[in-house]
């Protein structure tokens, strides 16, 4: 089981943007490889600090995690907020420690030891439509990308401006005495490499579009609206850059039958009334198939039945919503002579008269109820 991202920076949920910037610069410089050289677990800690501070920081995430914990971002299917190389991570440091560190480091740490920084490809994304089934249970998606790639026979070579480093140092005089800062390289887009041969079909970075096609699990009980990502099947970057991120944004469809509220279904019934004073026996829609319930003889319209264990699972894995069916008893729009007599006769029949019972709750009760 993942660690909770809160315990992993030493915060807790109430903690301002600022605490959390802060108890993640504490951590990183804590663990950063430059200070713990062949520490494996310290390394493994800098990513954990990392993930939690990309999550953390981002009020929308932050949102998410608060609400659905790791399965908002992972799923089961290796895409979500983890997966991060030691270049994602550095990248971040422009923001966390000053420009003056040219994002690659701190202090007197070197960031990314003296190499060279690898260009991230762009993401893709996509929309996938599921059903309230699919949702229900989770699902193996097949989608065709047409993603960027590096041609076949491409060649590259050391940038000269950089000199592989995709980066270029620029010392400037202030008040404080000489500072170094380090930008992305202009020639080489931070690649580090320029290109020195093509194929005829490629572009200006050596690129070709190609149809590939990406299993995407889905995993039960996500929202619409909701994004997951597949690592490394975004764009390609050149030279030895890394591929992007495949940003998959689910659509939810609406059912014919069943309304969904959070992890809740809804399901109107509607029986006669023969059936409402007799009794009957209903096969009703649920999202895994058909249950049958029994409705008692003089049951009134706007009771609210509650089955248990019958919605959408939770994103957290902590058992499932409840399906709600609404009974409405329905009235006939016309009638003919002897239906017309009948109930004529019933006006002033005594066992015809609303008689309720405390034990018979109010619209707003039932309302109440619902929501509890």
């Amino acid at each position: 089981m993942k660690k909770d991202f809160y315990e992993i920076l030493g915060i807790t949920k109430s903690a301002s943007p600022e605490e959390i910037k802060k108890a993640y610069r504490k951590k990183a410089i804590e663990f950063h490889p430059d200070k713990n050289p062949g520490n494996a677990e310290a390394e493994e800690n800098f990513k954990l600090c990392a993930e939690a501070y990309e999550v953390l920081s981002d009020p929308n995430k932050k949102a998410k995690y608060d609400q659905y914990g790791h399965q908002a971002f992972d799923g089961s299917g290796g895409f979500g907020g983890g997966g991060m190389n030691m270049d994602d991570i550095f990248s971040q440091f422009g923001d966390i420690f000053g420009g003056a560190f040219g994002g690659s480091g701190f202090g007197g740490f070197g960031g990314n030891s003296g190499g060279q920084r690898r260009v991230k490809g762009s993401n893709l994304r996509i929309k996938v439509k599921l059903t309230l089934e699919e949702v229900a249970n989770g699902v193996e998606k097949k989608v065709k990308v047409k993603r960027k790639v590096q041609a076949p026979g491409v060649r590259y070579k050391t940038c000269s401006a950089c000199n592989g480093q995709g980066q270029v140092l620029r010392v400037t005089n202030t008040i404080l005495g000489r500072m170094q800062t380090a930008t992305t390289c202009p020639t080489c887009g931070g690649a580090g490499q320029s290109i020195e041969s093509k194929p005829a079909n490629a572009d200006a970075q050596g690129m070709i579009l190609e149809d590939e096609t990406v299993s995407i699990k889905i995993p039960a009980g996500v929202v619409d609206g909701m994004q997951l990502k597949v690592s490394s099947k975004g764009n390609d970057a050149p030279g030895n850059g890394i591929a992007g991120d495949l940003i998959v944004a689910i659509e939810e469809l609406e059912h014919e039958f069943l309304k969904r509220e959070g992890e809740n279904l809804h399901y109107d019934l509607y029986i006669s009334y023969p059936e409402a004073a007799l009794g009957v026996s209903k096969e009703i829609e649920a999202v895994n198939g058909k249950v049958r319930i029994k409705l008692e003889e003089g049951i009134q319209s706007g009771k609210i039945l509650r089955l248990k264990g019958k919605g959408i699972p939770s994103l957290n894995s902590y058992g499932s919503g409840d399906l709600l069916v609404h009974v409405n008893v329905w009235t006939p729009k016309t009638l003919n002579k002897e239906q017309r007599q009948f109930f004529e006769k019933s006006l002033t029949d005594d066992n015809f008269i609303p008689h309720p019972e405390k034990s018979d709750k109010s619209f707003f009760e039932k309302v109440k109820d619902m929501f509890s």
